[in-house]
């Protein structure tokens, strides 16, 4: 009986055309987001190698005047600007901090339309002023891109619910779920295994699609990536199709079902997600970054007043800056460091307040992301890209670290009156980025699963305790 029942069933299917609607649909959907995304990572990609041309040109001209130098010439170049000056070489020949596009990167922009993807740390520049925003359309902001995790995340299940939410009540509209009743099979047996086959050619057709986007659509990726993305897309998909079933056992007609089903995809998808971040905000606010200017400003004009001072005591501490320089020939950048260095212990508490609202923020999203599968697929999606907030975070903390040692680097120079020569070139420190170990994205899926599993479990276990006869007479 069950063997009829899934050919009658997929004949029904394929005679109706919504085997071909949905499979047309969803081709042209992940084909299109992932041309979308792939553009994006290789105008990213193009932005990085500006920047690193405009360096490499920078330093071809910096060597250039450093020969002449060398030789005795003389140069045409403003004084601040010569590259014998170690402030010279950290303000105008900065190296590029760049975060580079990891394989998946097409697969969700996550935070990559919100923060910039490379700096160029000075030597005389402030660490908590790097700007690693982007300046984008304030209308892309709202709407968000376009991408494979939209998709994934936001349209598939608006496509199962519109293939599954009339299983049950289109039989029993039509008049056939009495006949049906006649047949030694369970009502909510037959349920299970119609929405069975959707799930399973669901499934199917998402992996294939998906096959064929990363294989001849998208650049750099890897079949280990595919591998991660479909079991995520699979456990979504279990979940979606697991609410189905249970509403199309326990809610009444068609329409009831559609509105139930588009409830709660407004709840897991929009809904929780919202809630759960508007309670991290209000709960743990970030303070005021215009009272830290503020304060980086007043904090500026005391230490200007006192330079001399700060200076003293900064070669005090650090008397390894002055053994060449017995005459302390002190000028403008002498003074300007040190002081820089004072402001920035001084703002770093409030800087770390930044910090910690942040990670509590994100620690709140993390407890409860639970109550959302869609929260667990776009993080899981957003991970295997290269382009969560965790990578971001971690991004902007190897800057400031580099930051920090090219200032290291140049001001024993600075301090002890050394020229910068073509020979000290070749030690001037690099950024590697270094992403983030990539966390286990399959033990959420298999979470998910097990919650999909368990909805279904529990409408099932409700049905069979229920009265047949009101779900084949009603």
């Amino acid at each position: 009986m069950y063997k009829y029942n899934f050919l009658y069933e997929l004949k029904l299917l394929l005679r109706s055309g919504w085997m071909q609607i949905l499979s047309l649909l969803l081709l042209g959907l992940f084909c299109f987001a992932t041309i979308n995304g792939d553009q994006k990572v290789k105008k990213r990609k193009q932005d990085i190698h500006l920047a690193k041309a405009e360096v490499k040109e920078s330093d071809a001209n910096m060597l250039s005047l450093l020969d002449s130098i060398e030789n005795g010439m003389e140069v045409s170049a403003s004084r601040w600007t010569i590259p014998s000056s170690p402030t010279a070489v950290g303000n105008y020949h900065p190296r590029v901090a760049a975060m580079d596009s990891q394989p998946l990167s097409f697969v969700s922009t996550g935070q990559s339309d919100l923060f910039t993807h490379y700096v160029k740390p000075t030597m005389t520049g402030d660490d908590f002023t790097l700007n690693f925003t982007e300046i984008i359309s304030p209308v892309q902001q709202l709407f968000g891109s376009f991408d494979l995790a939209f998709v994934i995340v936001y349209l598939l299940p608006l496509i199962i619910i519109a293939f599954s939410y009339n299983i049950l009540s289109a039989e029993r509209e039509s008049g056939s779920l009495k006949l049906l009743a006649s047949q030694p099979i369970l009502i909510h047996t037959w349920v299970f295994q119609k929405i069975s086959l959707r799930f399973f050619w669901t499934l199917i057709l998402t992996a294939i699609i998906l096959t064929i986007v990363f294989l001849f659509l998208a650049s750099g990726s890897n079949f280990n990536g595919l591998f991660n993305v479909i079991i995520i897309t699979t456990a979504y998909i279990l979940f979606w199709f697991a609410l189905a079933f249970v509403v199309n056992l326990r809610v009444g007609n068609s329409s009831k079902n559609a509105i139930v089903l588009l409830g709660l995809w407004v709840v897991f998808v929009l809904l929780v997600p919202s809630v759960i971040n508007q309670l991290g905000n209000t709960l743990y606010p970030m303070p005021s970054r215009t009272l830290m200017i503020n304060k980086m400003r007043s904090l500026k004009e005391e230490a200007i007043e006192k330079q001399d001072e700060i200076l003293d005591n900064f070669l005090r501490d650090h008397p390894e800056y002055a053994i060449n320089d017995p005459n302390q020939n002190r000028k403008f950048y002498h003074r300007y460091l040190a002081s820089q260095k004072l402001v920035k212990e001084e703002l770093e508490p409030v800087a770390l307040e930044f910090e910690q609202q942040l990670e509590r923020q994100q620690a709140l999203i993390s407890k409860f992301r639970w109550l959302s599968p869609s929260i667990i697929a776009q993080e899981s999606l957003n991970m295997l890209s290269g382009t969560s907030t965790a990578d971001y975070e971690d991004y902007r903390k190897q800057v400031i670290r580099f930051a920090e040692i090219w200032r290291d680097h140049l001001t024993p120079l600075l301090y002890n009156n050394e020229p910068f020569t073509s020979n000290d070139y070749p030690e001037l420190p690099s950024f590697n980025y270094q992403p983030i170990k990539l966390q286990n994205n399959i033990v959420s899926s298999l979470i998910i699963m097990m919650v999909s599993i368990g909805i279904g479990c529990i409408g099932y276990i409700v049905a069979l305790r229920g009265n047949a006869s009101k779900l084949i007479v009603s």
